[in-house]
């Protein structure tokens, strides 16, 4: 028997914050993961630190991105919602 089950522990984290983290914009609803993959990870840190849209992209995925990108939202509405995200995911995507 091991010490820690990476599986269980997932299914753990999982269960309390489910699979993905939604906020509304003008009425429009959007997901973004609460579990982020290895690839995902290495490609966000190929990001350049101010790539706002990049990162938006990255964690949003194209067909949501699109919709997204229809909104007219403020880089310190940005800088609120990566915080929230952050906060609630335990992502710490949000800048320092």
């Amino acid at each position: 028997m091991s010490d820690f089950n990476v599986n269980a522990a997932r299914a753990q984290r999982l269960e309390t914050l489910g699979r993905a983290w939604t906020f509304e914009l003008d009425g429009a609803v959007f997901e973004l993961p609460t579990e982020l993959t290895r690839a995902t990870a290495r490609k966000l840190r190929d990001l350049d630190d101010n790539d706002v849209d990049g990162l938006l992209r990255l964690l949003l995925g194209e067909t949501q991105y699109a919709r997204f990108d229809e909104h007219e939202i403020t880089v310190q509405d940005i800088a609120a919602l990566l915080e929230a995200y952050g906060t609630e995911t335990r992502l710490g995507l949000e800048d320092d």
